[in-house]
């Protein structure tokens, strides 16, 4: 039966097929009906549209709060407690350090150093040194020496803050030698310099960063030469007191880009000096006086460091007052700029600063100890421009390349004083100078075993009223070295090249005189200096050491009518104890 209907389907599939196809060749086919095609008329609809708004409210589900409490428990295991251990075994440290040495011209040395050992709190010490030489120059005048110093110290520290202080007593005797006379009288030429003093100092030293600390310090020294023999003569000797107050205040930031420090440092320094009695006079040429002098110091500063330190750069100035017989007050800039290129490889730098140095009675002697004592005290203002670069060469060699020009307001220089004296003294002349120096230096270090600094100066003045500037070098050339083998024979190798030093001279006929625009100078020479040194350290406490000055022998002059010992030598041993 289902197959009948298949083959009924089939058929009936095909004669459908077959009709179509014929029927549309016979051609187009017309179906005509009735219908109703009539479009209803249109109309305006006047309502105007609005918006229903329906709102569908939500049932409030309330879910019921449950509380869940699980039971925990839990135990801390016991971890055992590190043991360390010191592999390298700290040095042994001593309280006390000495050395003793003695050598030609009858020269004595003995230093001592006693002081505390390893505290986190407490750090204190004294330290006494004495070297003289009581020998004499061939057909000069004596010149034997002694000088003695004696310093005393005492810091405490704490987590947030330190204070301490120290004392000093110094006494140093020497002769005016300066003239060829070998049977001089030598008391009519001595000379004593005695000072002591103290200094005390508070210093806050907070670790977080964005906290100010400061630092206030206190410092008096007494200075005076030799007093006359007679009574009657007693004040007439150069006397000085002097009290400093110094301050420091630094605030340190930090941002994401650049590290800056604020710093402003107040500082006040008063002087006093007296020679002889003030409105009494020795000679036309030796009139008593006195001088008071205040100095008050503000220098603002700020530092900045960006890209990851590479860049640095620092601005401030300083503003002084001179407080003397008339106050005068002074603005100097402060600006400096350093780049690192290659991690420090090259660092080029530029940058100006300048200040106000307080002349004292006991720093020119510190420089030229042959001056008199009746020489006035004038403040020096320092301005200075330089630029340069210094980096390393290697992992053991570094450099520094620098080329400045500077200008000295009152700046001291020295002249033979034939008007207090018979020229064996210096007097003070204060002069303005413009300096232009191109210096570099190149160091060499292998760890502790060697090390070589080599550094070279070439200067050129301009004075306002001197054709030179008495007694500076144009050229200076400094050697140093170091050798350590196998850290029991240390030896020690300096060379010092000064040239174009000139004096000014009084006196025409003396041998190398010149005349320029009117003053009379002299060469000083060239100082070329070797000094050679060795220490044998025998043990850890025990050592003997030797050294040679002036190997070549050179009678150069430190001053016009000064020269030196032409050779020297010293031996002895340190130990500790």
């Amino acid at each position: 039966m289902k197959t009948m209907n298949k083959h009924i389907i089939i058929f009936l599939s095909i004669f459908s097929t077959l009709s179509l196809a014929f029927g549309q060749n016979e051609g187009d086919v017309n179906i005509v009906t009735d219908s109703d095609r009539s479009i209803a008329p249109a109309y305006r609809i006047y309502l105007r549209p609005k918006m229903i708004d329906t709102a569908i409210t939500s049932s409030v589900i309330e879910y019921p709060l449950l509380v869940l409490k699980e039971e925990t428990s839990f135990e801390v295991e016991g971890i055992e407690p590190a043991n360390i251990r010191h592999r390298a075994q700290l040095s042994q440290l001593y309280n006390g350090y000495a050395k003793l040495g003695a050598g030609s011209l009858l020269r004595g040395l003995g230093e001592v150093y006693y002081n505390s050992t390893r505290s986190r709190r407490f750090n204190w010490g004294v330290h006494a040194l004495h070297h003289s030489e009581w020998g004499e120059l061939s057909d000069y005048a004596p010149s034997m020496y002694d000088n003695t110093q004696v310093k005393a110290f005492g810091k405490i520290e704490e987590s947030r803050f330190s204070y301490g202080g120290g004392a000093h007593y110094r006494n140093q005797g020497l002769h005016y030698y300066g003239f060829q006379n070998p049977e001089a009288d030598r008391d009519s030429i001595k000379q004593r310099y005695q000072s002591f003093g103290f200094n005390a100092f508070y210093d806050s030293h907070k670790k977080d960063s964005a906290t100010l600390n400061y630092r206030i310090g206190l410092e008096y020294d007494n200075f005076s030469d030799r007093k006359p023999e007679a009574d009657s003569l007693s004040d007439w000797r150069g006397m000085e007191n002097y009290v400093g107050l110094k301050t420091s205040w630094q605030y340190n930031t930090s941002s994401n880009v650049l590290l800056s420090n604020l710093r402003a440092d107040l500082d006040v320094s008063w002087n006093g000096f007296s020679y002889g009695v003030t409105g009494d006079s020795l000679s036309p040429y030796d009139a008593g006086f006195t001088s008071n002098n205040t100095v008050i110091q503000l220098r603002p500063l700020t530092s900045f460091y960006g890209l990851n330190e590479k860049v640095q750069f620092k601005i401030g100035g300083e503003f002084a007052l001179d407080i003397h017989d008339e106050t005068n007050a002074s603005l100097y800039p402060i600006a400096e700029a350093r780049y690192s290129l290659f991690d420090d490889m090259f660092i080029p730098y530029a940058g100006i600063e300048g200040g106000l140095k307080q002349q004292r009675f006991a720093l020119l002697a510190e420089e030229n100890e042959f001056i008199g004592s009746n020489n006035p005290l004038l403040n020096e203002s320092v301005y200075k421009f330089h630029f340069g670069i210094k980096g390393t060469l290697t992992s053991r060699i570094s450099f520094n390349a620098n080329v400045s020009f500077e200008n000295w307001r009152n700046h001291a220089l020295f002249i033979n004083d034939t008007i207090h004296s018979s020229g064996n003294q210096f007097r003070v002349a204060y002069d303005t100078v413009s300096v232009t120096t191109i210096s570099g230096s190149i160091s060499y270090q292998q760890s502790e075993k060697l090390k070589i600094d080599v550094i070279g100066k070439f200067n050129t003045y301009a004075a306002n009223n001197n054709p030179y500037a008495w007694n500076l070098p144009q050229l200076e050339l400094i050697t140093r070295g170091k050798y350590n083998i196998a850290d029991k024979l240390i030896a020690n190798l300096d060379f010092s090249l000064e040239t174009g030093r000139k004096a000014q001279v009084f006196d025409p006929t003396i041998e190398g005189a010149e005349l320029e625009d009117g003053v009379y100078y002299r060469d000083l020479g060239v100082i070329a200096d070797v000094n050679l040194g060795a220490e044998f350290r025998y043990t850890k406490r025990l050592s003997i050491f030797a050294n040679f000055n002036n190997i070549a022998a050179q009678n150069y002059q430190r001053w016009n009518g000064y020269p030196v010992n032409a050779f020297q030598f010293m031996a002895g041993l340190t130990f500790r104890f």
